[in-house]
C-alpha cells in the first residue's frame, strides 16, 4: 500500500516578495453598471474653418447633449482640424457626453485622399489632463486613443460613404462631397446595427 503524506507544502524560497513598479498610465474606470448602448443622434453638417463637418452625438440622456457642452466642443474644433491638402475638406466628429462629468470630442478628418486624421479633446475628466470636472471646459488631448465603444460606430459607415461618394467615382463623374455630406449613419443607438 502506498502512503500519502499530509504534510503542508514547503516554500521553495523565503525571499520577501518584490514590489512591482506602478503602471504610469491612468487606471481604467471600473464599471459600476452593466454595459448599455447609448443614444446616437445626427445633427446636420456645419462648416468650420473651411471644412464640412458631419456630426454625431452620443449620450444616454434622451434630452441630448446640453447646449453649453455642445457650444464649447465646437468652439475648440478648429484647433483639431488639419490644414488643407487638396483632399475634399470633410471631417466627421463624435461628441460624446459620458455618464459622469466627462465629455469627449473626436474629430476624424479626411486627408491625403483616403486617410483619416484624428485629434481629440476632452472636458470634465482630470485623468485625461482636464483642469477640472466642468463638462464644457474642453482641452485637447495627446493620447493616441481614437474612441471608446460608444464612439466607434460611425467610423465604418463614414469609411464606406467616403469610398462610395468620393473615391469610386469614374470619369466623367467627379467626387461628390455633397452626396458624402448627406450620407450619415442613421440616428438610433450606438449598437445593434448588424
Amino acid at each position: 500500500m502506498t502512503s500519502v503524506s499530509h504534510d503542508p507544502p514547503t516554500s521553495v524560497s523565503e525571499d520577501p516578495p518584490t514590489s512591482v513598479p506602478r503602471d504610469p498610465r491612468p487606471s481604467a474606470p471600473s464599471p459600476t453598471l452593466p454595459f448599455a448602448e447609448k443614444l446616437l443622434t445626427v445633427p446636420p453638417p456645419i462648416e468650420v474653418a473651411g471644412r464640412w463637418i458631419k456630426r454625431y452625438h452620443v449620450t444616454s440622456d434622451p434630452a441630448g447633449i446640453a447646449p453649453e457642452v455642445e457650444e464649447a466642443a465646437y468652439a475648440i474644433l478648429p484647433g483639431l482640424l488639419p490644414p488643407p491638402d487638396g483632399t475634399p475638406p470633410a471631417t466627421f466628429v463624435v461628441l460624446h457626453r459620458g455618464g459622469d462629468d466627462g465629455a469627449y470630442l473626436n474629430a476624424y478628418s479626411w486627408v491625403w485622399d483616403n486617410v483619416l486624421h484624428f485629434r481629440g479633446a476632452a472636458a470634465g475628466q482630470p485623468v485625461l489632463g482636464c483642469p477640472d470636472d466642468d463638462p464644457s471646459h474642453f482641452v485637447t488631448t495627446d493620447r493616441p486613443w481614437i474612441g471608446c465603444v460608444w464612439e466607434l460606430p460611425p467610423i465604418l459607415h463614414e469609411r464606406d460613404a467616403w469610398v462610395r461618394h468620393v473615391l469610386t467615382r469614374r470619369a466623367p463623374e467627379v467626387p461628390s462631397l455633397d452626396a458624402y455630406l448627406t450620407d450619415s449613419l442613421p440616428a438610433g443607438t450606438t449598437g445593434d446595427r448588424s
